[in-house]
């Protein structure tokens, strides 16, 4: 394929762009726009390169999306834009689940992109997992394949909250009791989630809450919020202890999402990593010997769009 390339992560909020002008390039003119702010896809992807490109007309795309993806269409979870990819009237475009993207970017994030949260070093070549709280909750998995890496995309946040103590069973019935009939894992692990988790926990404990947002619930030293942030993490755990058993990530799960860089300083040791590797008493060994790491890259779905786009334009056959 020839290039430009345009590449695309776009979530329920924000819709981050960038070009790939070079092989092997890392994206480039990278812009984020507000999704509310434009009346789809095909309006923001035409604002990105007549604003930030330059006007330049991309010779192929590839756009994560936070939702699901069935070929040719997509449709944002938690945002009104749907439609086909086809609309764009770029040669070549492809879609992925925004995770599916983030997944492709593990083997070229190292360093500074990573920070350890315990568990041994991340094995290379074994199946990877990640998932992360952001507008909604993303899954995603990444297994070898020969000469390359093969993406599996899923819509694990849907799944039912990972509630195991007393207290976040308490809390589950609750928000249910509060008019949330069903609790899935997003409605708690999410930047929306977190701050329903705080209003279920002083549901529990018969005071009103304290903050109204994830921001305020992070930025508070209130026992509330504190509480709030300890049981989220603890939960969190267990969810992407159930993710590494359900992927077999033996190379690394992998936190991503935009909630968690503002908890990095919380998540290490403590009440993430114990309940990931109790997440099933009987296979806590296993647990034990799987890395966890916290995603700090920038634009981590950009390069792993890119990083498609370039395994897609080598020819490499997947499984």
């Amino acid at each position: 394929m020839n290039l430009p390339w345009l590449v695309a992560d776009i979530g329920g909020t924000n819709a981050r762009f960038g070009l790939v002008t070079r092989p092997a390039g890392q994206p480039e003119a990278v812009a984020v726009l507000n999704v509310s702010q434009h009346h789809g896809l095909a309006d923001a992807v035409a604002a990105y390169l007549a604003d930030h490109a330059g006007g330049v007309r991309p010779e192929a795309a590839c756009l994560a999306i936070a939702g699901p993806v069935d070929r040719d269409r997509y449709r944002l979870t938690n945002a009104a834009w749907a439609g086909s990819v086809l609309d764009l009237g770029i040669p070549r475009a492809v879609l992925l689940n925004d995770f599916e993207a983030l997944a492709i970017s593990l083997p070229h994030l190292a360093g500074d992109d990573l920070v350890p949260l315990g568990g041994p070093p991340p094995s290379a070549r074994l199946a990877k997992a990640v998932l992360g709280p952001g507008t909604g909750l993303g899954v995603g998995g990444l297994v070898p394949v020969p000469g390359g890496w093969a993406p599996v995309p899923g819509e694990g946040g849907h799944v039912a909250a990972p509630a195991v103590t007393d207290l976040e069973m308490e809390i589950v019935r609750a928000l249910r009791a509060d008019g949330l009939p069903y609790v899935d894992a997003e409605h708690l692990l999410s930047g929306p989630g977190l701050a329903r988790l705080h209003r279920g926990l002083a549901l529990v404990r018969g005071v009103a809450p304290v903050a109204g947002t994830a921001a305020e619930v992070t930025a508070s030293a209130d026992p509330l919020c504190l509480e709030t942030v300890e049981v989220f993490l603890a939960m969190l755990g267990g969810f992407a202890g159930g993710v590494a058993l359900t992927l077999g990530a033996r190379g690394g799960v992998y936190l991503g999402g935009g909630v968690l860089p503002r908890l990095a300083d919380r998540i290490g040791g403590g009440a993430f990593r114990a309940r990931f590797e109790t997440a099933a008493p009987a296979l806590s060994p296993y647990l034990s010997a799987v890395a966890t790491s916290l995603i700090v890259a920038e634009h981590p779905a950009l390069t792993g769009a890119a990083a498609w786009l370039a395994q897609v334009s080598s020819n490499v056959e997947l499984v």
